[in-house]
């Protein structure tokens, strides 16, 4: 097994490393479609990827950008491997959509945002949302619950989401 250790060389602490940008790069494999599980695996591997070759920390950007990339490489070439389909519809679009929202904070403004225009949903849209994506509840117990039919559970998640992401976009401009 390689260790990693602090190079003077190239410039880095690889616990630093890992502690700024561990949680950023487990943010993006889950915007790519990833598990938290398969954020969790795929997340470690980019840094023993690129923690056991030469790599320079120019800056805090470069570095989560240069990390992503890896990130994205191993979940597409694991993805290929297996002869799986994606979980995102639009991969490249998601990439370019998180390059630009996302710069050095690993996310955590994006997030800070998420929760703000999930508070200005209405309870109802609200709760449908935390039940289908937060507890994994299947539309048909969500629509039970909510009193309405599967399709109106159906609509009102589609029109919640609608509205988180023109909610989002608005504030990330």
């Amino acid at each position: 097994m390689k260790t990693v250790s602090t190079s003077k060389a190239t410039g880095f602490d690889p616990a630093q490393i890992i502690k700024e940008h561990q949680a950023g790069v487990w943010r993006y494999l889950r915007a790519l479609g990833c598990d938290s599980q398969q954020a969790d695996d795929f997340t470690q591997e980019t840094f023993l990827k690129v923690l056991t070759k030469p790599f320079d920390n120019y800056n805090t950007a470069a570095t989560a950008a240069y990390l992503r990339r890896v990130a994205y490489h191993l979940l597409i070439s694991a993805k290929r491997r297996d002869k799986r389909v994606m979980l995102v519809e639009n991969i490249e679009e998601v990439e370019t959509t998180w390059s630009r929202w996302v710069s050095t904070d690993n996310g955590e403004e994006l997030l800070e945002r998420l929760r703000e225009c999930l508070e200005a949903l209405s309870q109802r849209a609200r709760g449908a949302l935390e039940m289908r994506f937060r507890e994994r509840v299947p539309r048909a117990q969500i629509a039970a619950s909510l009193e309405i039919t599967e399709h109106g559970a159906k609509n009102l998640m589609q029109r919640a989401k609608k509205q988180l992401k023109t909610c989002i976009e608005g504030k990330m401009q």
